[in-house]
């Protein structure tokens, strides 16, 4: 008797929890179906017949970037502008799952759950999808970034608006005449499925200074309002063990900047005078500041995770620390961070503390996103108001395109005896009808006696060509 007992007993544990297993798989498959959908295992949707079915993709000016012509997928006739926006349209393989054919590929085949690819005409909603970005700003940063030889990123959005301008990753190739990857051409191919704008990250520099000065005006350090921060003589050294050489710090070139506040060490990226403030604010507070603009975090681009940065402030090493606060570091404690987020950051400074999140579906089609769960726009709030109106007035000035930019270099370093540095330049216009962050980077670039690999030589370039196009895009001319 006690044998039936315990036979039933597990009989009905076991039907219990397959009965619960099956309406938790249903609930996740209705409620989850979106999510579902874009997998790549999905067959439905995932064979040439799901893009076969597909609806058109246009840029923010109506040109067409993806079309279904005679039941074959053909995308934009420039082949720039196709290598250009790969990883932004995608191609007719699953291999790139951030590219908008990958992840939204449910919406641009009318894929429903019941009904499949095959939903009654009269049910179907429009399949088309127009993106924020300009087909011309991408061909020029594209032409631009090519031009350096090297992989890296650019990226350009409207801060006030979320809409992404300009997003261009290398390496890349052309959707339309796809390459046949194999052992002896896949170092040549390393990377191409990666989104550099969105899923990389890299060592940054000296644009990491603006999370140091944010951290040393949020925590109000006595050495700001004392107007200077340090005598810089071009070389220091900086830890507990003062007679060993390698625990200097040097400013580039070891160049001597003398009595230096906010505003000259921001301008002459003065590693002395970070290494001071970074001192200053302690590993704890530069934690916590790096914490809150967001270095350690990931946010959602239309449901796209970005890449998370890292940054780790060592407490029993001042020489390590301070190499943190310059944007370097080492080991564990290497600073690393996303284009995308960057962008972000420059973004918020320019709009009080505050940015929007990025998107790239132009309006139009957000309500269909946000019903499908893909889209947010919830900003993001990294600095307090006073924080970003100090950051502003001390951010270094330029004048590109007849744009009012406030800006910042930055040249990591990678292989001092080969002179490879990563080269940054990330900013922000501050135009009232132009509200336009960016970040560029161009990856492992090396320079030369006569042309030093940096930001000022390598990253700044492609913005000066491309930041115009995109306010011409902003403004409609």
């Amino acid at each position: 008797m006690k044998r039936v007992l315990r036979r039933s007993t597990f009989v009905l544990i076991f039907t219990i929890a397959f009965i619960i297993g099956i309406g938790f798989f249903t609930a996740e498959l209705v409620f989850g179906a979106k999510d579902w959908i874009a997998q790549p295992y999905n067959a439905h949707v995932a064979g040439n017949g799901g893009l076969e079915e597909a609806g058109s993709i246009y840029d923010r000016n109506g040109e067409v970037l993806a079309q279904t012509v005679d039941g074959k997928r053909v995308y934009n006739s420039d082949k720039i502008v196709r290598r250009a926006l790969l990883h932004t349209v995608g191609d007719d393989s699953l291999n790139i799952s951030t590219a908008v054919q990958s992840k939204y590929r449910s919406l641009l085949t009318n894929y429903s759950l019941i009904w499949g690819l095959n939903m009654p005409q009269s049910m179907r909603t429009s399949r088309d999808v127009t993106l924020t970005v300009d087909a011309q700003a991408c061909k020029t940063a594209y032409e631009a970034l090519e031009a350096t030889g090297c992989k890296g990123a650019v990226v350009i959005y409207n801060y006030k608006t979320g809409e992404v301008i300009c997003s261009v990753s290398n390496p890349t190739y052309d959707p339309a005449d796809p390459p046949v990857i194999t052992s002896e051409n896949e170092q040549e191919y390393d990377g191409v499925y990666l989104n550099n704008v969105l899923s990389s990250t890299y060592i940054p520099g000296s644009i990491f200074k603006i999370v140091t000065a944010a951290a040393a005006i949020e925590n109000n350090v006595p050495s700001l309002s004392k107007n200077e921060i340090c005598y810089c003589e071009g070389v220091e050294v900086i830890g507990e063990d003062q007679g060993n050489e390698s625990h200097e710090i040097k400013c580039y070139d070891g160049e001597s900047h003398g009595s230096v506040d906010l505003t000259e060490a921001m301008k002459q990226s003065c590693n002395i005078a970070f290494a001071h403030l970074t001192l200053e604010v302690g590993a704890e507070k530069m934690q916590r500041t790096a914490d809150l603009i967001g270095i350690n975090s990931s946010f959602k681009v239309d449901d796209i995770p970005t890449a998370k940065g890292h940054y780790e402030a060592p407490e029993y090493d001042e020489n390590l620390l301070a190499w943190t606060g310059i944007g370097q570091g080492s080991g564990e404690y290497e600073d690393r961070v996303n284009p995308m987020q960057m962008a972000v950051i420059c973004g918020a400074i320019g709009n009080n503390g505050t940015a929007a999140n990025p998107t790239y579906i132009k309006d139009g089609t957000d309500d269909i996103l946000e019903m499908m769960g893909f889209k947010s726009n919830e900003p993001h709030k990294l600095l307090g108001v006073e924080t970003a109106q100090r950051l502003d007035a001390v951010m270094p000035q330029y004048d590109i395109g007849g744009l009012s930019v406030r800006a910042k270099t930055g040249t990591a370093e990678i292989d001092t005896d080969q002179k490879i540095n990563n080269a940054w330049f990330v900013g922000y216009s501050v135009d009232d009808d132009c509200p336009l962050a960016f970040a560029c980077v161009v990856e492992r670039t090396q320079g030369t006696i006569w042309e030093p690999a940096t930001g000022s030589t390598k990253a700044k370039p492609i913005i000066e060509q491309v930041l115009p196009l995109a306010a011409q895009a902003v403004r409609g001319y």
